[in-house]
Order: C-alpha cells, then sequence, then structure tokens
C-alpha cells in the first residue's frame, strides 16, 4: 500500500450531485436542502403545501439549484407522484433524504388511533416506500467508490425515552432507525448505503412548543449548552452524502450535543 495525497476538498465535495429533501420546506428539512443547495448539488424538495414548497425552492434558487414538488408522503398516492415527477425530470439520484415527518401529542387514555396513525404512515412508512420505489435512480447514480445515499431522518427520542407525551412518535422514529440497518444490509450489495442521523433540539415547528416552554432546561441538560444550528444539521447531511462518508453504512449518527448519553 502506498500513501496518497488525500483531497480534502473533493472528499467532502456534494458538488453537481442530485438530491431529493423530503419535508424539504422547514425545520431540518430546510437546514439541509440549504446547505446542499450552497455545497453545490442540484437539490429538490417536496412537502405537501405547494405554495409553501414553491416559494422555498425560489427562494434556494436565489443561491443555486433548487426545485419544488409538492407530494404528501404520508400517502402512497403521494409517494407515487413524488417519484413520477422525479424520474420525469432526472436520470439518477445521488443523495436521498428522507426527513417528512410527523408529531402527535395527546395524553395516554385519549391517544386517537387516526393520530397514531398518522405518525407511523409518515414516518415509517414514507420511508420504506419512497426509499424502495426510488432504488432505480440510486443504482444508476452510484458509482465505484461514491455510492447512492439514503439518509433517513430519525430523533434521540427513538433512543431514549422522552418526556412529552407523544406516543407515536418516539418509536416510530425507533423504527426508523431500525429500517436503517436492515436497508443498509439489503442494498450495501447494490451499491447504495443507508444511514441515519438522529438530531436533538433544533429549531423547528414540531418543537416550537417545546423550546419556547423548556428552552432553558432543554440548555441546561446539554453538555454543550445549546440547541442545535444550522450548520449542525448541514454538516452531518453533506458529510454522509460525500465522499469522506463513503464507507459508512447501517449508522444512527446522534447530532443532540450529548443530550441522549446524559
Amino acid at each position: 500500500m502506498t500513501d496518497q495525497a488525500i483531497n480534502v476538498q473533493e472528499l467532502f465535495s456534494i458538488k453537481g450531485k442530485v438530491a431529493l429533501v423530503t419535508g424539504g420546506s422547514r425545520g431540518i428539512g430546510l437546514m439541509i436542502a440549504r446547505g446542499y443547495v450552497q455545497a453545490g448539488a442540484k437539490v429538490y424538495i417536496s412537502s405537501r403545501k405547494a405554495e409553501v414548497c414553491d416559494q422555498v425552492a425560489k427562494e434556494l434558487s436565489a443561491i443555486g439549484s433548487c426545485y419544488s414538488i409538492p407530494a404528501d408522503v404520508s400517502t402512497s398516492e403521494g409517494c407515487a407522484h413524488l417519484v413520477q415527477e422525479l424520474s420525469a425530470k432526472e436520470k439518477a439520484l445521488h443523495i436521498l433524504v428522507n426527513n417528512a415527518g410527523a408529531a402527535w401529542g395527546a395524553p395516554l387514555a385519549d391517544y386517537p388511533e387516526a393520530g397514531f396513525d398518522k405518525v407511523m404512515d409518515t414516518n415509517v412508512k414514507a420511508v420504506f416506500f419512497l426509499t424502495r420505489d426510488l432504488v432505480p435512480l440510486l443504482e444508476k447514480a452510484a458509482r465505484p467508490g461514491d455510492p447512492g445515499r439514503v439518509i433517513n431522518i430519525g430523533s434521540i427520542d427513538g433512543i431514549k425515552v422522552p418526556s412529552v407525551e407523544n406516543y407515536a412518535y418516539a418509536p416510530s422514529k425507533a423504527a426508523v432507525h431500525h429500517l436503517t440497518r436492515v436497508l443498509a444490509v439489503k442494498l450495501g450489495p447494490r451499491n447504495i448505503t443507508v444511514n441515519a442521523i438522529a438530531p436533538g433540539p433544533f429549531e423547528s415547528q414540531m418543537t416550537k412548543w417545546l423550546l419556547e416552554n423548556f428552552k432553558d432546561k432543554i440548555e441546561a441538560d446539554c453538555p454543550l449548552g445549546r440547541i442545535g444550528s444550522p450548520e449542525d444539521m448541514a454538516g452531518v447531511a453533506i458529510y454522509l452524502a460525500s465522499r469522506a462518508g463513503a464507507y459508512v453504512n447501517g449508522v444512527v449518527i446522534p447530532v443532540d450535543g450529548g443530550i441522549c448519553i446524559t
């Protein structure tokens, strides 16, 4: 084995890659989409609300390449529409970020079946079926030493028991983490890696109430003493999508400042 110089800029580059970020119009999805656009990727974002999705794509287009494909991935029809639209626009997909998610809070005695189903359909079923149906495009983008990438967004609530009464959310994210491992084993031989990011507290619509009421306590419980920033999320997502992360497969990376180990 001979020593070879490493081009670090190319090692972490995703320039020219094609990415799809579901739930990419706000919160963590938007943090990742903006990071990808700034890094030179061609990014498609998807979300349920067409007007919002179109507007965010227009804003991100001012700094790079970003396009909108509105779709509700919690339904089979929405997933099929997204796959069809993307396939009509692109011959290959380098990066799939399964970020679209839902939460439903209610006391144990009152927790509705409809809420449980909505969370599971959005957070688990959509991840599986969208990934399954986009495998052909991911395979076409894969190259030796640079596989296709699937990045699932889990949560530290899928690692530890949360304090809030959101009974479907934590199990759904634990399912995402294990589905990540299952798909990593199955798709690895097809030159596609599957990994998950487990975010801690970041500013988003989903965490708005929690941060408004408990931000001081959350920061006090975090070894780093703060909530996450957009750079924190974009950084790990770029790493997993770049050549630097090409040999990482089937892992769940907590991005929480150390909260889940306290």
